[in-house]
């Protein structure tokens, strides 16, 4: 072992990881000549180019596909190893967590959050960052600046993961709509009504949207938002209508400002929502506090008492 550099280890996991010398560099806080050179000696150690050229991007080695399961297990064993004198007291913390999500989930939990970690622990500060600044969908490199991701199961988002809580979407549209005044409403009702929908970017399809294509129907898109928050304000005093967490529509529901409106139990959006982590943090004092936090304060969401138009969306129209 004396002619091992273990501290190439965590740099030899991030080029391996990520395959990206510069992006592995940044990941280690190194710049990328420091990188370059602890490249080198790990390619002169293992006798392995280890990274090969492949177009603009790099390629692992046979070798390097083989080696990158043991190296990641060799890190989490020494991380936990050196956990097991590792103490966080919340109350004496001054960390800085950053946790990623959507606009609605931060709308629904910060409340929470904020009164269980200002009671327990003064000092620490929570940065709300939207999920695509944490690029969830491109693998667990995604966790080099985030302790904790809270989005939606279904989208392969990558990491160690626990169910937080299970909303399903209603439609709101303002109070003198005249889609009020039928007495059933169909999909393809909502489908022909100028609609209001949050986007996230990339190739993300939303579970309304996938509603739509489950049913055959091509919504009338006139409006476009990012995220979800946004919506039930955006329908108000339009003829727009929009799809949303019911947690969401609750709020403006009850002060009047938009309808809601309930599909049938055929046609129910679910929105099931996740914690998800890097599982190298498993064991990490300070994450597994953020985590027990976040569940917490999902325990304290109730049921929300909104009032519900008669009206419901069905799949056709009834006779």
């Amino acid at each position: 072992m004396k002619d091992v550099d273990l501290n190439l280890l965590p740099s030899l996991q991030a080029l391996l990881e990520l395959r990206n010398v510069s992006r592995a560099a940044e990941r280690m806080h190194l710049s990328q000549p420091a990188m370059s050179a602890a490249l080198g000696r790990l390619r002169r150690h293992f006798n392995d180019e280890l990274l090969v050229r492949a177009g603009r991007g790099y390629e692992l080695t046979p070798f390097a596909h083989a080696l990158a399961p043991r190296v990641e297990r060799a890190l989490a064993d020494v991380q936990d190893a050196m956990q097991l004198r590792t103490e966080f007291e919340p109350g004496d913390s001054d960390r800085r967590f950053v946790l990623a999500a959507s606009d609605y989930v931060t709308a629904v939990l910060i409340r929470h959050l904020r009164a269980l970690s200002s009671a327990e622990a003064p000092g620490i500060s929570v940065d709300y960052v939207p999920t695509s600044r944490a690029s969830i969908r491109t693998g667990l490199e995604s966790f080099g600046s985030v302790d904790l991701i809270v989005g939606p199961m279904g989208f392969d988002l990558q990491g160690s993961s626990r169910q937080l809580f299970r909303d399903e979407f209603v439609v709101v549209m303002d109070p003198a709509h005249p889609l009020l005044e039928r007495e059933a409403l169909t999909v393809h009702d909502l489908a022909t009504t100028p609609q209001a929908v949050g986007e996230f970017g990339g190739s993300i399809v939303t579970p309304p949207m996938q509603l739509f294509r489950r049913t055959g129907e091509t919504p009338v898109i006139a409006a476009r938002v990012a995220g979800l928050q946004a919506l039930p304000a955006v329908v108000e005093g339009t003829d727009l209508v929009a799809l949303v967490p019911r947690l969401l529509a609750a709020r403006a529901a009850r002060d009047g400002a938009v309808a809601v409106v309930e599909l049938v139990p055929d046609l129910e959006v679910p929105l099931v929502e996740a914690m998800y982590w890097h599982p190298l943090q498993t064991s990490d004092p300070a994450n597994l506090w953020l985590r027990t936090l976040v569940q917490r304060a999902v325990q304290q969401l109730r049921e929300p008492e909104v009032p519900v138009h008669p009206v419901r969306v069905g799949p056709r129209r009834t006779a």
